[in-house]
């Protein structure tokens, strides 16, 4: 007689508009979890969002965060959704205390959190060294690093620097970003040769001696309004090329808001940004 309907908890959560749909897994159990990202994310059929979070149990962490794009590649490292997860946590008694660990694909995140009236509103997360070496980011080249190397697409020439911050990204700097048709060539670079999984691709622009202002092309999700990881890349690239200097806080401006990035003297980007619960809600995922 009656439908089979199963429902499932979820709660919308952004940091800096790079919004996913979080799932607590400590409760719930998700299967077809790929499919699910791409149904859930869909912003005309699902509830929309840049991709899928579930949050599990971790044997060596508070908790074990696994990601998913919108298209339902699974990603390494999200910055603005480990932030979220953090938020999650403390919100939601499973881990009150201001020093939260969180178990990634790119290794343990470890964010220290601020709270106000209760809620927790900020995190400031070590993101770990970022990796130059081409084999591990990875590029398919016989250079040992990639930086300020020159990339040809649709006959027009790039210089760009390639690092990973737990995932991997080319980082252009370039005048007037905001003139660009990131929608035409953000896909040419993440599916471009050089690149075996794909890669998030940041245009860069220098605003003054502590700030940048940053577009991105996420693999799997296309243009988001904001990168934890991406912000991390091109502030690393900017020090690399002389524009600023280590161990200073670099602000990073994308179409979300500001994140404030750090590359300290002992080899760890820090990344300082807001997270955001939007709503909560249930789901017929049958």
């Amino acid at each position: 007689m009656g439908e089979n309907i199963l429902l499932l908890n979820f709660s919308k959560m952004h940091g800096l508009g790079n919004d996913y749909i979080y799932i607590n897994c400590f409760s719930q159990k998700v299967n077809n979890q790929s499919e699910l990202a791409v149904l859930l994310s869909n912003r005309n059929f699902g509830i929309g969002s840049d991709g899928l979070v579930l949050i599990e149990p971790s044997s060596i962490a508070d908790c074990k965060m696994v990601m998913f794009n919108s298209d339902g590649s699974q990603g390494e490292m999200c910055g603005n959704a480990v932030r979220c997860v953090g938020k999650y946590l403390f919100d939601n008694n499973i881990a009150k205390k201001d020093i939260i660990t969180v178990e990634t694909l790119s290794g343990i995140k470890t964010l220290k959190m601020t709270i106000q009236n209760g809620k927790a509103i900020f995190a400031r997360v070590d993101m770990g060294e970022p990796i130059f070496d081409s084999a591990l980011i990875p590029i398919n080249t016989s250079k040992k690093e990639f930086v300020d190397e020159e990339i040809v697409i649709n006959d027009r020439k790039y210089i760009a620097t390639c690092v990973s911050m737990g995932n991997p990204h080319c980082v252009v700097f370039a005048h007037n970003i905001d003139n660009i048709k990131l929608n035409e060539i953000g896909p040419l670079f993440e599916n471009y040769m050089l690149f075996p999984e794909r890669v998030n691709t940041e245009f860069v622009e220098v605003i003054n001696e502590s700030t940048l202002k940053m577009r991105v092309w996420e693999r799997g999700s296309g243009e988001t309004l904001a990168c934890g990881t991406g912000a991390c890349a091109v502030a690393v690239c900017a020090i690399l090329n002389n524009v600023f200097k280590r161990n200073s806080d670099i602000t990073v401006k994308l179409k979300g808001g500001d994140l404030l990035i750090n590359w300290a003297d002992n080899g760890k980007v820090y990344m300082t940004g807001p997270a955001t619960h939007v709503f909560d809600g249930t789901i017929d995922i049958n």
